[in-house]
């Protein structure tokens, strides 16, 4: 499926630090994943991984920001540039040309904002890679945020807002959540920020957001795809390297404190149709090694078909709840895992935490067998791989990995940690993080 690295030669292109390749990141016997990675002199990360199956060419520009980089008083913000980074012209782009430059040339695009990162990718037809670039190296420059186009994008996000109450069920239960999850007000606030917060943004507000974080040294470029290294290297260097860096980008957060005792609350959601509940578990950094066998803990728990908290919880013939989703959550330097349920009556509630806790109990006693083990990395696997089945996938997956891990050098080897994971990691990790004492229930009530 990706071809060889060909060899790069007249390495030495004006104004980038020296190069670091990456060959093989499905580890030992698997097919090769070339990745060429460097850095410019204003700080941004460039990386490139060719893949010559198709004529198409994939484009990922990640900003290390989100929500949790918002002060008090001005949630929202992340949320607000992301459509402004859309809607706005730049120093050469008028508004909304972006959208139709890249529908001309037969592409697709999209952006999205999370809790710690945003992203704006795009595939064209590989003859259109100088257009891409030049695109998004404009707005990273010269965004022009002005007072009619931050007006208009902050009506539609109060009206987004507005409309998500009312249509979607448990969204203000999910918000409430997350402040007792959460130990600070960095990673326990909405995306979307708060009414009262959002019509009192400004204009200089936005400008401030803009200047400080959506700047070369805290950004990744990803091109995946059917690329000239060499001549890429080239469009590179003329369309991002003269783009001035920002001052030092703030990064810190408060320190990781949570009490060890359970925490159990209640929320009336006036919009909810059916009681519901919320649990969640506290968990260790994304970067130590307790990441692989978490996200296998999480395919026996929830991904695989036969799941055991699926398998338990809707059962056909002993159904005890109505609606049952789950996973790991990562924010930044703070893991979590949610469980969200929907039930008939708050006595099925009540049931079904229960029914969660006796099946992480036999998680913390019984060794699961190796055959059920397998099964369920072969459907890890095949998803994992899955993520990468397109140039976009691969662009995006290339991105979000080097926010969080800030390197590639567990990336040859990370899906053969992931099959490492045995019946003896599981045990001790669930007795640690899967308890009692840890566990955080905001049980949700209908009018």
């Amino acid at each position: 499926m990706f071809k060889q690295k060909r060899a790069i030669m007249c390495l030495g292109l004006l104004g980038v630090l020296p190069l670091a390749v990456v060959t093989g990141l499905f580890g030992q016997g698997s097919s090769p994943f070339p990745v060429i990675h460097y850095k410019l002199r204003n700080g941004l990360e460039v990386i490139l991984s060719e893949d010559l199956s198709l004529p198409l060419v994939s484009v990922a520009v990640a900003y290390n920001v989100g929500s949790i980089h918002e002060p008090p008083g001005k949630t929202g913000l992340a949320y607000l540039m992301e459509n402004l980074m859309f809607s706005s012209g730049s120093a050469n782009i008028a508004p909304f040309q972006h959208f139709n430059f890249i529908n001309h040339a037969g592409g697709q695009f999209n952006g999205v904002a999370v809790e710690d990162k945003t992203l704006f990718y795009q595939t064209v037809p590989s003859n259109q890679l100088g257009l891409v670039l030049w695109l998004e190296s404009d707005r990273m420059m010269s965004l022009d945020l002005n007072e009619a186009s931050f007006e208009q994008q902050r009506t539609y996000l109060l009206e987004d807002l507005s409309q998500r109450r009312v249509n979607e069920p448990y969204f203000e239960s999910f918000v409430a959540f997350d402040q007792y999850l959460y130990s600070d007000f960095a990673h326990s606030h909405s995306l979307l920020g708060s009414e009262d917060n959002i019509r009192n943004l400004t204009l200089e507000d936005v400008k401030s957001f803009y200047s400080t974080f959506y700047v070369p040294n805290n950004a990744v470029l990803c091109i995946t795809g059917n690329f000239n290294a060499l001549r890429t290297r080239e469009l590179v260097a003329r369309y991002f390297e003269n783009i001035p860096p920002g001052k030092d980008v703030p990064q810190s957060f408060a320190p990781l404190v949570y009490t060890k005792k359970p925490i159990v609350a209640s929320f009336v959601d006036r919009f909810a149709a059916a009681p519901a509940f919320h649990m969640g578990f506290r968990m260790a950094s994304p970067i130590s090694n307790d990441h692989y066998t978490l996200t296998i803990i999480d395919y026996i728990l929830f991904r695989a078909r036969s799941s055991r908290l699926i398998r338990r919880l809707l059962n056909p013939d002993n159904k005890i709840a109505y609606q049952v989703s789950g996973g790991i959550e990562q924010r930044k330097d703070r893991v979590t895992y949610k469980i969200f349920c929907v039930v008939n009556t708050p006595g099925m509630g009540d049931q079904c935490q229960n029914a969660i806790f006796s099946e992480l109990d036999k998680l913390k006693k019984i060794f699961i067998s190796d055959d059920d083990l397998a099964r369920y990395k072969t459907v890890f696997r095949q998803d994992y791989l899955g993520r990468l089945s397109t140039s976009m996938d691969k662009a995006i997956y290339l991105c979000e990995s080097y926010l969080s891990l800030g390197n590639f050098d567990d990336l040859p080897l990370e899906l053969e940690k992931f099959m490492k994971v045995s019946p003896n990691d599981i045990i001790p990790f669930v007795n640690r993080y899967f308890t009692v004492d840890n566990s955080v229930i905001l049980n949700v009530k209908t009018r």
